[in-house]
């Protein structure tokens, strides 16, 4: 199959239709075994199986195996793009009508794993369900990746191997949506309440047990559509809710490979000093670390009160204090090396918030007491998190920072189960947050965090001069001129404090030498597939 490159990175205008690579391809210069069981861990129960009602790893990382996308990120490829896109469920694609309209040729003689046949239907079923299209036949409790959607006019199903996305406007980022972790196909013909508790897939692996706070297991697929995958015999996801615990048996060899957001910079030196032999791979992890306030709530309705939280947060001392030098200071994009799209780190000194600390808090004191708050009437406010130690971290030092200029904020940990509905409900004042990326391109983290009334959009900021520059860089087919506003709308939403980013965490990836072909990606959703993974012991 010809390998054709997109131009949608490069933002060239030349409209070719696309093939890519085989999912598959053997690894280059190793002969793979076949068998054996990889052992990898749950930082907690998932909160429920349906990847498309998810935020979070805990969900994506055990499920992935399971399902198939129509396109996928390439697994050995660390760096994600538009030219590392290949066919998963697809065939090929092609772009027609100026990237108004995508065309996916599905493969034929695929199976669910319950042994019915895949067909085009399926794909409208799983977008339009996403979406809530108006004439959907069944609905998500929750749809967080909604508004990646909502340029989608219609799904075409001209024949049973043919699906035809109709767009709005142009949009090339599309695809990478499509590519995305956070976008299996999943089956019509199963009601989503049973796959809430088990996955019927198309994948490398079938679920074969969940004895749920204990542990996930798969099994090999023996029906699946690429020859010869996957190696492994099946995939083991032990559920160990404490971070030292979890460390020691990654330590003591129980475990072959870990998960992704969980290791730290200090926990890595760690590993890798009391067992020297493990690989620990640093990539960008997409994920960034921010303060979620609630623009709808007094005080925070009131700008200049955002503002004062803004310019509590020591960003620099956050990468060292709260991530050990694991993060960089970043705005709305994560920033390079590790993105390609977040401010430069010569534009960000001359922000608020962003340079001398010191005055920056003595500002956030004096808005403060504009505000009407001050030492004998300091502002007290509920501060949540969830209860992971990784967001813990992170709420402490919140707390901290905005002690130190006269705010009271006592932190209040919310389970997993609850967190999500909870931010969604907007039933919070303020919180420490955790907010990852699908992959690394703007219309990932805009449409979803920051567009007027998405459903992720947590603090419920709303500026529709900004909702158009989203739409217009999203259509923009020159990459240096959606740059240019990719970094003005970043530069208006720290204006508004539209929400206080901190900085961005590097990713820490831990394996053992005998793991072969997991490739740890710079966005954490988009390398749990397992297909081309492989033992040697």
């Amino acid at each position: 199959m010809i390998r054709r490159s997109l131009p949608l990175v490069l933002g060239a205008l030349l409209l070719i239709g696309a093939a890519a690579v085989a999912v598959g391809a053997p690894p280059a210069g190793q002969t793979p075994k076949r068998g054996g069981i990889l052992n990898s861990v749950l930082i907690e129960d998932p909160p429920g199986l349906l990847i498309h009602e998810s935020a979070t790893v805990s969900n994506v990382w055990p499920m992935s195996p399971c399902y198939s996308n129509l396109v996928y990120f390439d697994p050995k490829q660390s760096l994600e793009s538009a030219d590392t896109v290949i066919p998963e469920l697809a065939e090929r694609w092609s772009w027609q009508d100026n990237y108004r309209n995508l065309v996916v040729f599905l493969r034929k003689n695929v199976k669910w794993h319950d042994g019915k046949p895949f067909t085009a239907r399926d794909v409208k079923y799983t977008f339009d369900v996403v979406r809530e299209a108006p004439d959907t036949p069944a609905r998500l409790r929750l749809s967080p990746r909604k508004d990646w959607y909502t340029n989608v006019e219609a799904i075409e199903t001209p024949e049973p191997h043919t699906v035809v996305f109709k767009l709005k406007r142009p949009q090339p980022s599309f695809l990478l949506m499509l590519a995305s972790g956070y976008s299996p196909v999943y089956p019509a013909h199963v009601p989503l309440p049973e796959l809430r508790n088990r996955c019927v897939g198309t994948g490398p692996f079938r679920l074969k047990e969940y004895a749920r706070g204990q542990s996930i297991e798969m099994e090999r697929n023996p029906d699946y559509f690429i020859p010869d995958r996957p190696y492994l015999d099946g995939i083991r996801y032990t559920i160990i809710t404490e971070r030292g615990t979890r460390l020691a048996a990654l330590q003591s060899g129980r475990l072959d490979a870990f998960v992704p957001l969980e290791m730290t910079k200090a926990m890595a030196d760690t590993a890798k000093q009391n067992a020297p032999t493990l690989v620990i791979t640093e990539v960008g992890q997409n994920g960034s670390d921010n303060v979620i306030i609630n623009h709808k709530r007094a005080p925070f309705d009131n700008l200049a009160v955002r503002r004062a939280v803004s310019l509590a947060m020591d960003r620099h001392q956050y990468v060292r204090a709260v991530r050990q030098s694991g993060a960089v200071v970043g705005a709305g994009m994560m920033p390079k090396p590790y993105g390609a799209w977040g401010l430069l780190e010569k534009d960000l000194k001359t922000m608020p918030g962003y340079g001398d600390s010191s005055k920056d808090k003595a500002e956030a004191r004096r808005l403060l007491a504009a505000a009407g708050f001050g030492p004998g009437k300091p502002l007290h406010v509920d501060l949540v998190t969830r209860t992971l130690p990784i967001y813990l971290d992170l709420g402490s030092f919140v707390a901290d920072q905005l002690r130190l200029v006269g705010v009271e904020a006592p932190i209040r940990q919310i389970e997993t189960s609850a967190w999500f509905p909870a931010l969604a409900r907007r039933e919070f004042q303020i919180g420490a947050n955790l907010t990852a990326g699908g992959f690394d391109d703007p219309d990932a983290y805009f449409y979803e965090n920051y567009k007027c009334g998405s459903s992720r959009n947590y603090t419920d900021y709303c500026n529709h001069e900004v909702d158009r520059l989203i739409d217009q860089q999203s259509a923009e087919l020159n990459r240096d001129k959606r740059l240019a506003l990719v970094w003005e709308i970043q530069r208006r939403l720290e204006a508004e404090v539209a929400r206080p980013m901190l900085g961005w965490r590097i990713e820490y990836f831990a394996t053992w030498p005998r793991v072969h072909g997991l490739v740890p990606h710079n966005a954490l959703y988009n390398y749990g597939r397992m297909q081309d993974v492989w033992m040697d012991r």
